[in-house]
């Protein structure tokens, strides 16, 4: 808390930052007459609010993170039995810990009306140019799609065009589309955004918005086209083909729908692409090099798209699962802290041989086993931060962050009141950490203070160490941050103690190659917690901070969220 403490609390804190300290995860400052003056504002955390963080324990997180990726759970899919198991078990632990249900109705689900969409194999996806032989493609192999009008069948024959990244971005003066009326057409396009080393171009090397599928796919919608195909390159997507195949196989989910929608939403393989250039008489590797111009135009192909999507379609619900702590202060308390994990992987895959069980054990049963040892803490304090702290797991964030984007458009508390969401997500069990990666905080007001508290942690802030692969744009904050929120993740850098940083690095490049989306993503008694234990301890002080500002954090100025925050309030 801001101020100075009385001494007993002091003296409380201070010997709590013992402790701390032998554990090796954190250097408290005693706050004290005899403190060290900081230059950088530093976290006041009171003596009950340091008791509650030394209780947080790896295996806390390990228990809960094996219960969750067993076998049992089935993968926790969504609208799936597995799914609301871990839903179940989620809440049950919510109530065990003293939270106050905010979900609805009294309970701690809150109801996500959701759409399950399967692509059947009756579907027939055939590229035909004006000369030569037409191509049929092999579903999940070279091509994967999804009809998201939510019909039962649709029927697309239609001209392709080439439309480069397909992006509209005014304020970098960059315009794919250049006026051309698209309405009825398939448009063949980059993921992705044109490169550069320029922090106000596309913020440099940081992928933004316009760089992610789901903005692609919006846009195309919004503009009358028919269908996208995407063309995935492992370079540019940041993950290989199989990732691609994995994520869109089996049934996707959808929120109801409220506007325009693609009757083809696609990814085809970079081969299939290859050839579908050189039949129109072009060269991939060209018109890939040209997209990165502002001159870029859109290029009919002499080619159509011929499809007849046959679809399952099926309405159910899911839950997020939502629990409150109520603040200490009269007038604070209707304010509150969140912290989102989201619960969902990706179930059980009839048609896949072998090991069909996705369990989901890093992404995101970590984030999850430390959501709920952070609730366990918050409620074992016996004293309550000023303003009030929401806990919410998420449904469907791997359908397309649906679970986090229902519950920003219906928080439990109005947007506007929402000081800081905290966000897990797929928290590496590799031991200690030297470092944290909180990208997004440097766009917040509440930055200054995540600084005092990663130094007094001793963890040096890691820029986002793959900024080419938007981790900003794909994980559950930032449908928080779009209805104005100051969100962020929190998670560990590349350097954990024992090991070169680029045993890390080599590390996170074996599971995102081998594992990711993966049934392989598995529990394994030698994962080691120390690391999610030491996230959960960071983002506690962190969410403790905030709940006792005098005032709600606020994007930074000309921020892209400021204009949302503005107009929740």
């Amino acid at each position: 808390m801001p101020g100075t403490m009385p001494r007993a609390r002091r003296q409380i804190a201070g010997s709590f930052a013992l402790c701390l300290v032998a554990l090796g995860l954190v250097a408290w400052a005693d706050g004290g007459s005899h403190a060290k003056p900081q230059k950088a504002p530093s976290v006041h955390l009171p003596g009950p609010a340091f008791v509650a963080l030394e209780t947080i324990t790896p295996d806390h997180i390990r228990w809960h993170v094996k219960y969750l990726s067993h076998d049992l759970l089935e993968g926790r899919g969504t609208g799936q039995r597995g799914g609301d198991v871990a839903a179940e078990y989620i809440a049950t632990q919510f109530a065990e810990y003293g939270l106050k249900p905010a979900g609805g109705n009294g309970w701690f689900m809150q109801k996500v009306p959701l759409v399950g969409i399967t692509t059947l194999p009756d579907t027939e996806f055939k590229l035909v140019p004006d000369h030569g032989d037409a191509m049929t493609l092999r579903p999940l192999d070279e091509y994967v799609a999804v009809d998201q009008t939510q019909q039962s069948q649709s029927v697309v024959d239609a001209e392709i065009v080439y439309v480069g990244y397909g992006i509209e971005a005014p304020e970098y003066n960059w315009d794919d589309y250049k006026g051309v009326d698209v309405r009825g057409k398939v448009l063949l396009m980059l993921v992705n955004e044109p490169s550069s080393d320029d922090p106000k171009f596309f913020k440099g090397k940081a992928l933004t918005y316009y760089g992610r599928w789901t903005y692609k796919y919006e846009e195309a919608a919004r503009k009358g086209a028919v269908g996208v195909m995407l063309i995935h390159q492992a370079q540019m997507a940041s993950y290989p083909w199989e990732v691609v195949r994995n994520s869109n196989s089996g049934e996707k989910s959808a929120l109801k729908l409220e506007g325009p929608a693609l009757k083809v939403a696609s990814w085809v393989h970079l081969d299939v692409a290859k050839k579908l250039a050189e039949a129109s008489g072009m060269d991939l590797d060209k018109m890939m090099k040209d997209a990165n111009s502002r001159d870029f135009h859109p290029i009919p192909l002499p080619a159509k798209l011929k499809a007849h999507m046959v679809s399952k379609v099926r309405n159910f619900e899911s839950n997020n699962v939502v629990g409150m702590l109520e603040g200490s202060d009269r007038t604070l308390k209707a304010e509150a802290v969140m912290y989102t994990a989201h619960y969902d992987h990706f179930g059980i895959r009839p048609d896949m041989p072998g090991d069909n069980i996705f369990n989901g054990a890093q992404d995101n049963a970590t984030g999850c086993g430390i959501l709920l040892e952070l609730a366990r803490a918050y409620g074992s304090a016996t004293q309550r931060p000023r303003r009030s702290i929401i806990f919410a797991a998420v449904t469907a964030e791997e359908q397309g962050l649906l679970g986090s984007e229902y519950l920003g458009k219906h928080p439990p508390i109005a947007a506007a009141k929402i000081a800081l969401d905290l966000n897990y997500d797929d928290v590496k069990p590799l031991g200690a950490p030297e470092e944290v990666e909180v990208s997004g905080a440097e766009r917040t007001n509440f930055y200054p203070a995540v600084q005092a508290t990663a130094k007094e942690f001793r963890l040096m802030i890691r820029p986002d160490a793959r900024p080419e692969a938007g981790h900003f744009y794909r994980s559950d904050h930032f449908s928080l941050a779009r209805v104005g929120i100051p969100s962020f993740s929190v998670n560990e850098g590349m350097k954990f103690k024992g090991h070169s940083e680029e045993w890390g690095a080599a590390q996170e490049r074996e599971y995102v190659e081998k594992h990711y989306h993966q049934p392989s993503d598995e529990y394994h008694p030698e994962m080691d917690f120390v690391g999610d234990s030491a996230m959960a301890r960071f983002g506690f002080a962190l969410g403790w901070e905030a709940a006792s500002l005098p005032k709600l954090i606020e994007w930074q100025k000309g921020d892209e969220f400021e204009a949302a925050r503005m107009k929740s309030q």
